[in-house]
């Protein structure tokens, strides 16, 4: 791989690593960059889970005091991550990614709108979904099986899920969103490198990117108020949507 191809990769997880932290959907940036350097397509997802790990990890600490309000219930929550994180990964060393490839703008779309109207939707329902039960747990696995398989716009997804689910503050969603999307994450890596698909140089120059965009990225999104922040993941999850439309059905 040329130098061009890893200083593309490195500034791709910048960019990467700054978006996650603030609102999820990195992998748009650095996704692409890894297939432009001429890697195959479950070597590119592989490998940009890699990358982008550290900016979903890097964020945590400036969260540190959200995390620690949230504690009752994280142990199940992160199980749940650790499971279809895991069925995720295998799901796609088994199928590849080209069927799944084409559900990827829908699932943004339905992610971004439930993010955007999660709280008039609640109000409407005879009952809330609730953070606990069989529905929650459902609703998350779904998402993590989603984040090991992919992981495109994992993190708004995650961000429409704790909406749903009754997290209102954008805060303390967010915070969930890093700490279990870095699960998440973290185990998909491990079955990815222990099957041997990863490419190694590309994935460390997006991963060193990445840690410094989402160190960077997590501290300005703290001074941010919350009606900007939502409106920010909002956005994000449209220009996903739109991004992904055109690539697949354009």
């Amino acid at each position: 791989m040329s130098m061009p191809d890893l200083l593309l990769i490195a500034v791709a997880g910048i960019v990467a690593g700054g978006v996650n932290a603030i609102a999820g959907g990195g992998i748009f940036f650095i996704f692409p960059a890894m297939l432009a350097a001429g890697l195959p397509p479950i070597t590119a997802t592989a490998s940009s889970a890699i990358a982008v790990w550290p900016g979903h990890a890097a964020a945590l600490p400036a969260y540190a005091d959200r995390l620690a309000a949230l504690k009752p219930g994280l142990g199940r929550r992160l199980a749940v991550a650790m499971a279809g994180g895991l069925a995720g990964a295998l799901l796609l060393l088994w199928t590849g990614d080209r069927a799944f490839a084409r559900l990827i703008p829908w699932l943004l779309l339905l992610a971004t709108l439930l993010f955007a109207f999660g709280p008039r939707l609640r109000a409407l329902m005879p009952g809330e979904l609730g953070r606990t039960g069989a529905a929650a747990i459902a609703v998350e696995l779904a998402f993590a099986v989603y984040g090991g398989y992919f992981g495109a716009g994992l993190g708004v997804l995650l961000m429409a899920c704790y909406a749903l689910l009754g997290h209102d503050d954008v805060h303390d969603a967010n915070a969930l969103k890093n700490l279990v999307a870095s699960v998440i994450t973290a185990v998909s890596i491990a079955t990815f490198v222990l099957s041997g698909v990863v490419a190694w140089p590309a994935a460390l120059a997006g991963l060193v990117g990445a840690v410094a965009g989402g160190w960077l990225a997590a501290r300005w999104a703290r001074r941010v108020p919350a009606v900007w922040l939502r409106r920010g993941v909002i956005a994000t999850g449209a220009l996903l949507t739109v991004h992904f439309f055109l690539r697949f059905y354009g």
